[in-house]
């Protein structure tokens, strides 16, 4: 599968990686702020974003599809950074491909496997959107709010709202995949061999996505990881405190 990326800056290459229901704009102040002393290649991974759709939606296959577009582009070895999904799929090809990446760094995302369904409302009411009748993104903001109180969330889920030449309302996102694989989204990582070179793990303060009790399966498969926490920022911490994660981001990666 061949994603969509936006390249920018000069220097050692870095991918960066978005999470569930996201795009590489999520991720774009921080690449900015990278890309003056790295080239940043921001991906759209698959059924997400402007990259293609596919029944597929497993972190084998998305693994799969970022080291596709590291052979299409010569990238031989990236420092690699992904948050909440895409720190997973950035920690499934440290652990499938340790000789293809030179650095790692997830932003708040373990590698476990989470029992709750924190999604389940989101995507009932993405999936209910009358996309045939609307006529306004506000229209689509009122709609949602019954299953998303919050606006910032929803404001961040409507991203993915757009319209076609014919003036009609689609979701980028693939609906039916993430709904199909959910549990497989929930997954979390293994390896008999684990992944040796530097990790960084940043934490928001306020959430509850790594904890303490995740700390023995971080070790056994990132035994060189160490963590920094960033106090009143919650999962969505390079969105809260982008300035603070990219300083740490350019000391870690050198």
């Amino acid at each position: 599968m061949k994603l969509y990326a936006r390249q920018q800056g000069q220097g050692a290459d870095v991918i960066s990686l978005h999470g569930l229901f996201g795009s590489q704009e999520n991720l774009g102040m921080i690449s900015r702020g990278l890309a003056e002393s790295f080239r940043v290649h921001g991906l759209d991974l698959r059924n997400h974003g402007r990259s293609p759709h596919g029944e597929a939606m497993n972190y084998q296959a998305m693994a799969e599809d970022v080291l596709e577009y590291m052979d299409d582009n010569q990238l031989e070895k990236v420092h690699l950074i992904g948050h909440s999904m895409g720190g997973k799929v950035a920690m499934t090809i440290a652990l499938m491909a340790p000789e293809r990446v030179t650095k790692l760094a997830v932003i708040d995302i373990a590698p476990v496997t989470y029992q709750e369904r924190r999604h389940d409302r989101i995507l009932e009411g993405l999936s209910s959107m009358p996309l045939d009748t609307l006529t306004s993104r506000t229209e689509a903001d009122r709609f949602l709010e019954t299953y998303e109180p919050e606006k910032d969330v929803r404001q961040f889920l409507l991203k993915n709202l757009y319209r076609d030449e014919q003036g009609d309302y689609h979701w980028r996102v693939n609906l039916p995949a993430i709904i199909t694989h959910y549990m497989e989204i929930l997954a979390g990582q293994q390896s008999d061999s684990g992944f040796a070179s530097d990790t960084l793990f940043i934490k928001g303060g306020e959430s509850d996505y790594i904890l303490p009790e995740h700390r023995e399966q971080v070790l056994s498969l990132f035994p060189s990881a160490s963590m920094r926490v960033i106090p009143g920022a919650g999962h969505w911490v390079h969105a809260q405190k982008p300035e603070l994660v990219t300083r740490m981001l350019l000391r870690f990666l050198g």
